[in-house]
């Protein structure tokens, strides 16, 4: 009888029993900032109260469970997750139903656990890391009495067949159940949902091997549920809703019919199975359940009398054709064609009175299609970018014709100066921007990167520019910002200033910029926002109105945030490193590099290209979501699919001709850690009275939970005092040259497209020279790690040993260490790569930092910091307090 009743139970502040007889349980999916927009900016911008709205819609709407996760670059991950389940717990209509604490890092997951009101369950863990850890993880949310997800995925990867499905899952009952002792009725399985109807032959099975595996462990593993994503399953069908709702609502029935217990599912793209289109139907599952050899290539041919839209084929040509030219104009814009763009510019001109008119009326009329659709989400930017190609070579075949008539000025909706400001050399987000802008009628000045301020307002006023944007992507940047704003502030200027860049952001355009300058200023944190800023910045009947409520939200922002600084509790200096990081030196021996010294390196681009990571690429072209999952994504996967063929092709010719040089240095020295947090480098090894350069590291001040310690990167470098001969490396590597200058005959062509692709591929060629040669390093030049065999997406993932921290960036924001790299490997000198004022990398496409090779080093943030490091600091860097806070400013704590 104790069998029989041992039933999954959870509860928020109502219980929630899951029966054989209980229906179907649904997942609640919208708190997740992974999966939603909409969660993901109220979270970052702190609006708790209407993020609660958001779960309280789900529980209204019928979630029996709210997936809540937190997992996002730029957030505090365990701050958020641990404010929004306090605030739910005070909101009875949310906390009556469990909670699912969703992420992929372990320390959220803890975080989440030790504030969840009743039991919850928690998403996920795995083998993937090895039996050890899955253990400890295990014994962790027993001990906090959750119950848990475990996906089908070990240390060889995912289970993507039958029997790698059960085999996996039978292996982690085991352990769970008979060693962790772990209650088997608090254990669901989620056996992996993947696409169907792909085209590939290996896809067919994907839904028939889910069924059969979940029908497996309901009766082979006692108690346990099964669990899943289930719009997974109709990827291939992204942008057809008719299809995709019958494609869930019938694996939902076959599933269930095999034990599928719960799954995250919205019920907005469900059909009722017995409503469904019974050919539809019929031909559905003959894909889901692998009836037919054709079944594929027959819902597909079916799909489309069920689509909105249709293929652009040889008749669908002619049809659009055919229409006015108007329709035409604006069918070329929306969908970047320029094949027929000049003999419709040219008839459009005929019929009007002056050639002005084309662009004024007729072209911006199909922009303004353009600019809705890409306001609305049913445009994505590379689209976008194509569409600006598309009205570039209008203009350019307008203009001698409107040069001749002489007697027409155009009307724009503004005059925007651009600018990436002094010491930056970044601009792939600013041109972005411009683009983006140009598309809706803005006039762009643009004065590209390392510009000046004094230039910049010599040129705005000049100019009468009504909208300054800058842009930003390293932390000086945010300075140079400052310093404009206080330089425009003087000079009694007025003009609405837009900041963007991967540095800035809203609390800093609000805590730093905004109270030096009178006028208005607004961060902008993507493309799409540029368009609607600009436009209330300057609309006589918005302007007054918007610029009081960006300065009243910015007032607001300032002192909420100055007021977290406040509260937050710091450790001293002296503190701070009696609570270091305490290795275990006695047992450890340094491994001896191969290759001590420097060395230059050269690699082929081909070489390079399996190094690539593409999911940065994507997210360049404001195209969220990781790849290759991206592809198939509902939302933008047909956007990404079409925007990586492109990038393939490009790519094969960057390959073939030859269109970069790769260059590279690195050197491995003897060091050793020093007064705690600096590191002594012997950088000439071969010489006997060797003067030591020293690589200075920041500490962690923020108080941490007991056990937890404050980490600095010279704490994975053995002790001087130890005796043991430790060791660190430093590199630079480069793949932009040759990029700026395919950028700009892309750019005389008028085509920002291949413009903007050239240099984001520059930079992805970059970051895979610096994973090659990190490889390189481990296996060969150091030979710490001589027997690793990783993937690409092992690498992606970081899996191996040691790290490679980069000057700038969460552990060492230090700007300055890079002259001291610099030095050392004579960059400069032997492969040309320079640093700016602002100690930027030119050409951009570069990357440097450091090599540590301890089994124990790994990646962190360094967070704040107080005023008695930063004098510290100015001591041991020889540099004056005020200088010092000016390059460590983002990491300052109000003091």
């Amino acid at each position: 009888m104790a069998e029989a009743t041992k039933y999954l139970r959870l509860s928020g502040l109502e219980p929630l029993v899951v029966t054989p007889e209980s229906n179907f349980i649904n997942v609640g999916e919208r708190t997740n900032v992974t999966g939603s927009r909409k969660f993901l900016r109220l979270i970052k911008e702190e609006k708790y109260e209407e993020a609660l709205s958001v779960a309280r819609e789900q529980v209204e709407g019928g979630a029996q469970i709210i997936d809540v996760n937190m997992d996002e670059g730029m957030l505090d991950g365990i701050y958020a997750m641990t404010k929004f389940l306090n605030l739910i717990a005070a909101e009875p209509d949310i906390a009556r139903v469990p909670v699912m604490i969703d992420s992929s890092k372990w320390e959220i997951i803890e975080a989440g656990l030790k504030v969840i009101q009743g039991k919850g369950i928690v998403n996920s863990i795995s083998l993937k890391e090895g039996k050890d850890a899955f253990i400890h993880h295990a014994k962790l949310i027993k001990r906090y009495g959750a119950a848990v997800i475990v996906m089908a995925f070990d240390e060889d990867g995912q289970a993507d067949t039958y029997e790698r499905r059960i085999q996996i899952c039978q292996r982690s009952y085991d352990i769970l159940v008979h060693e962790v002792q772990f209650p088997a009725e608090d254990i669901i399985f989620d056996p992996n949902i993947f696409p169907v109807a792909t085209g590939m032959e290996e896809h067919k099975l994907n839904a028939l091997d889910f069924f059969k595996a979940t029908k497996w462990i309901k009766e082979n593993l006692p108690h346990a549920g099964v669990s899943g994503g289930v719009s997974n399953v109709s990827f291939s069908f992204r942008g057809n809703d008719k299809v995709r709702e019958a494609m869930h609502s019938a694996f939902l029935y076959h599933a269930i019919k095999n034990g599928m217990t719960m799954g995250i599912v919205n019920p907005e793209m469900l059909e009722i199975y017995d409503e469904i289109d019974p050919v539809l139907l019929e031909h559905v599952e003959d894909v889901l359940l692998n009836r037919r050899d054709d079944a594929t290539e027959r819902l597909l041919d079916l799909a489309e009398s069920f689509k909105g839209d249709y293929k652009v084929n040889d008749k669908a040509i002619q049809e659009w054709r055919n229409g006015t030219v108007q329709e035409r104009l604006t069918h070329s814009l929306v969908k970047g064609i320029d094949e027929f763009i000049e003999i419709d510019v040219e008839e459009a001109r005929a019929a009007a009175t002056k050639a002005i008119d084309v662009i004024e009326i007729n072209l911006m009329a199909g922009m303004n299609v353009v600019g809705d659709l890409f306001g609305s989400g049913k445009m994505f930017l590379p689209q976008v970018v194509k569409s600006a190609r598309v009205m570039k070579k209008a203009v350019a075949y307008l203009l001698p014709y409107i040069e001749a008539q002489k007697d027409g000025k155009s009307s724009s909706a503004g005059k925007v100066l651009m600018a990436t400001v002094k010491g930056d050399v970044h601009d792939i987000g600013k041109n972005i921007v411009a683009v983006v802008l140009g598309c809706n009628n803005f006039e762009i000045i643009d004065l590209g990167v390392m510009v000046p301020p004094e230039k910049i307002i010599e040129t705005a006023i000049r100019e009468q520019v009504d909208i300054i944007g800058l842009s930003g992507l390293i932390t000086p940047s945010l300075d140079e910002m400052v310093y404009l704003a206080k330089e425009m502030e003087k000079l009694g200027i007025t003009i609405p200033i837009m900041i963007g860049g991967a540095t800035t952001s809203r609390a800093h355009t609000a805590v730093k910029i905004a109270p030096e300058y009178q006028a208005t200023v607004v961060h902008v944190n993507d493309a799409s926002r540029a368009v609607t800023v600009a436009s209330n910045l300057l609309q006589k009947e918005t302007k007054e109105a918007y610029a009081k409520t960006v300065r009243a939200e910015y007032d607001a922002l300032r002192e909420g945030y100055l007021s977290r600084s406040r509260d937050k509790n710091f450790l001293s200096i002296e503190e701070a490193r009696k609570n270091k990081l305490q290795l275990d030196w006695d047992n450890y021996t340094p491994v001896k590099p191969n290759r001590i010294g420097t060395q230059t390196v050269s690699v082929s681009l081909d070489e390079l290209v399996d190094f690539i990571d593409w999911t940065p690429f994507f997210n360049s072209w404001e195209l969220y979501g990781k790849y290759p999952a991206i592809l198939t994504d509902a939302v933008v996967g047909e956007q990404a699919t079409a925007l990586f063929e492109d990038a393939q092709k490009m790519l094969a010719q960057i390959v073939s001709e030859k269109w970069f040089t790769a260059k590279g240095v690195l050197g491995i020295f003897p060091a050793n850690q020093v007064n705690d947090d600096d590191i002594e480098v012997y950088s000439e090894p071969t010489t006997d009275n060797r003067q030591p350069t020293t690589f200075l590291t920041l500490r962690q001040q923020s108080q941490k939970t007991a056990g937890a310690p404050n980490i600095a990167l010279a704490d994975f470098i053995a002790p001087k005092s130890t005796g043991i001969q430790d060791y660190i490396g430093c590199f630079c590597v480069s793949t932009g040259f040759g990029v700026d200058e395919k950028a700009a005959a892309f750019e005389s062509q008028l085509d920002d497209y291949n413009a903007i692709l050239v240099k984001a591929l520059g930079d992805r060629f970059a970051e895979a020279f610096a994973e090659y040669l990190h490889q390189k390093v481990r296996r060969e030049l150091w030979g710490y790690a001589a027997h690793e065999q990783l993937s690409n997406q092992d690498l992606i993932r970081e899996e191996y040993q040691g790290i490679r921290p980069a000057p700038g960036y969460p552990a060492c924001p230090d700007h300055l260490e890079k002259p001291t790299i610099w030095k050392v490997l004579q960059v400069e000198e032997t492969i040309g790569v320079k640093l700016t004022e602002s100690m930027a990398m030119w050409p951009a496409s570069s990357v440097s930092g450091y090599y540590f090779a301890n089994p124990e080093s790994k990646y962190f943030g360094l967070g704040k910091i107080k005023k008695d490091q930063v004098e510290d600091y100015a001591k041991r860097r020889n540099i004056s307090t005020t200088a010092a806070e000016k390059w460590l400013s983002p990491n300052l704590s109000e003091y």
